[in-house]
């Protein structure tokens, strides 16, 4: 039974992709990344108060590591831009383009201009963008299919805030 266990946990070491496909944080190793930054925040006090050079120094050093590595936690946890691209090589079906047509014709969009109502009727919304790996939705904003790009839209004003050309295939 050990062997098998070191087998599996020396496989999760060596492929992390394979074992643990989402490298977000979860709140509670957020959580534990801020109380270290405080516990470090602690020390670095009390060597300024009663340490010498050497100590301070120390602790400086502790100290930024943990922030820096609760900003990196946090950029993890944080959808990128580019989340899908690697996820699409490996579901290719989920992004094929299908029959899928609009009854307008194609038109090249780029952030910052405003677009017609019929654009982003709710017909053209992405319903689950987590499933293609996109960016979540904020607000008044909605993903929408426009061919084989991807747009986001704000809904109040009817202005594209992000292109994404070729998301499918």
């Amino acid at each position: 039974m050990r062997k098998i266990i070191l087998a599996a946990l020396a496989a999760t070491v060596a492929l992390p992709g394979v074992a643990a496909p989402a490298m977000a944080q979860s709140a509670r190793e957020l959580r534990r990344d801020r109380q270290d930054i405080r516990e470090e925040r602690r020390e670095y006090r009390q060597a300024l108060r009663h340490g010498d050079r050497r100590d301070i120094r120390d602790e400086r050093r502790d100290l930024n590591r943990a922030r820096r590595e609760y900003r990196e936690d946090l950029r993890d946890r944080a959808w990128g831009r580019n989340d899908w691209r690697a996820y699409r090589q490996g579901h290719r079906n989920l992004y094929a383009r299908g029959g899928w047509n609009a009854p307008f014709r194609y038109q090249s969009f780029r952030p910052g201009i405003a677009i017609g109502r019929p654009y982003y009727a709710q017909r053209y919304w992405i319903a689950d963008p987590g499933r293609y790996r996109l960016p979540p939705a904020r607000g008044n904003q909605r993903w929408v299919r426009h061919y084989n790009d991807v747009l986001l839209i704000d809904q109040r004003r009817g202005r594209v805030i992000d292109v994404i050309r070729n998301f499918f295939w």
